[in-house]
């Protein structure tokens, strides 16, 4: 056998391995997972949400636990409390300035040094103190000088007197002629007219000299001093001396509608007392109390209101001149009407009604005529009777023929329904209605967000 060459088996070679990915698509893999799995778990919160809000309102609706409690197939909870017979006070508000019965800027009425001051600022003094001296001594020489005068004139008059006394007795005997006698009696009148303008200038001369001495025209309170002793007054100086003010008794002057003018006018022509209260700027708290004075005589046109003085003793001077006070008049009162609170009073097309709980907790509108309101009580003219039960909270739900659920002040509601105390002062409702009716809270149970 021939040897024939052999060809060489062809070496064994593995597979080209594969091309590894990019390195921004290696990285891609994980971030995409990520956001798929956030979204997928933000889809199943919403629905889950979604889930239970309305299982929520599904529950509220059909009366929250177990559906025994109060809700949209159940009646309404309200609070209402029975009209009754009351007294009601007639008070009429006003915004008022305290007013001195006696104000005076005390000025010199001469014209001198300021020699001469006997008051501290703020002192309390009484009717003619001394509170001031102007140098007196020029005064006192032209009251000397004056005196002076009156006196000559009055010795002249006396010897013309005389004179004439003698010449009518020799006009008698044919002495003298009747001339003569005519002009003594003319002297004799010209000495009188002298001797009388000389007494005016000797009273002016007292009068200035009683000016340099300047005192208290009425009681009161002295301010603040206007100009040291030294100086030269005058009477035309501006500020004056000193501002005295009569403190005890006080008045208030506080304007009111027109329309109180009637009632107001027939209780101060019967005689009656009418009392008036002043309170603080915030009307809080209560300041001094006094009486009704008197009132203006016109209507100012431009705001319709007229003026009234009350008169309030001030013995601890808490009443200040020109302070700013709020002002409760007392006018009259109403007895024996029908007061409901003002909380149940609601406001519609028809004017003002309330809801009547009837026997079977269905409410009835009824429109109500107001009388007059007294804090949080209002009479009640016409409209509902004494012992109608009246809602005075939870109103706002509530239409006419719906039933209603009365809640019981100190326990709780049906149902396991409770919540705080509100306005009337009842349980098993939150909120409270305002003083019209016009504001409400929704009714929620308690524990509810």
């Amino acid at each position: 056998m021939s040897n024939l060459p052999t060809e060489a088996a062809p070496a064994r070679t593995s597979p080209p391995p594969a091309p590894e990915p990019p390195l921004e698509k290696r990285k891609r893999h994980p971030i995409f997972w990520a956001v798929l799995v956030l979204a997928i778990l933000g889809v199943a919160f919403i629905a889950y949400r979604s889930h239970t809000s309305s299982t929520r309102q599904y529950g509220a609706g059909r009366g929250g636990r177990g559906g025994f409690g109060p809700g949209m197939n159940g009646p309404i909870p309200v609070v209402a409390r029975p009209a009754r017979k009351a007294d009601i006070n007639v008070i009429l508000n006003g915004l008022g300035t305290v007013t001195p019965f006696a104000i005076a800027t005390i000025r010199t009425q001469i014209s001198g040094q300021l020699f001469q001051v006997n008051f501290t600022e703020g002192q309390l003094v009484n009717k003619g103190d001394l509170l001031a001296v102007i140098d007196p001594r020029p005064y006192e020489a032209a009251l000397s000088q004056a005196q002076g005068q009156l006196q000559q004139a009055q010795a002249q008059l006396k010897e013309a007197q005389i004179d004439l006394e003698r010449y009518v007795t020799l006009s008698a005997q044919d002495s003298i002629s009747k001339q003569q006698v005519d002009a003594q009696k003319a002297l004799v009148s010209q000495y009188e007219g002298m001797a009388k303008t000389d007494q005016a200038a000797v009273d002016n001369a007292q009068l200035n000299l009683t000016y340099c001495h300047i005192t208290a025209p009425f009681p009161g309170r002295v301010g603040l001093r206007q100009v040291d002793q030294g100086n030269y007054v005058t009477p035309g100086d501006a500020s004056g001396l000193v501002v005295l003010t009569q403190v005890d008794p006080i008045t208030v002057i506080f304007p009111l509608s027109e329309d109180t003018i009637p009632a107001v006018v027939k209780r101060l022509r019967s005689g009656a007392t009418i009392t008036v209260d002043a309170y603080d700027r915030t009307g809080s708290t209560k300041i001094a109390s006094g009486t009704l004075t008197t009132i203006d005589n016109t209507v100012d046109t431009t705001t319709g209101q007229f003026k009234l003085r009350a008169t309030f003793p001030n013995k601890d001077e808490a009443l200040f001149p020109n302070q700013f006070v709020v002002v409760r008049m007392l006018l009259d009162v109403d007895r024996g009407v029908t007061v409901i609170p003002t909380s149940a009073i609601e406001r519609g097309q028809q004017g003002s009604f309330v809801y009547v709980v009837g026997a079977d907790n269905k409410v009835a509108a009824k429109v109500v005529t107001l009388g007059h309101t007294e804090g949080e009580r209002v009479a009640v003219a016409s409209g509902i009777s004494v012992g109608d039960n009246i809602v005075v909270d939870g109103a706002d739900r509530l239409k006419d023929g719906i039933e209603v659920l009365v809640q019981v002040p100190g326990g709780g509601s049906p149902g396991g329904w409770k919540g705080g105390s509100g306005a009337s002062g009842a349980t098993g409702w939150t909120g409270a209605t305002g003083a019209t009716g016009g504001e409400h809270k929704a009714w929620k149970p308690s524990g509810s967000n």
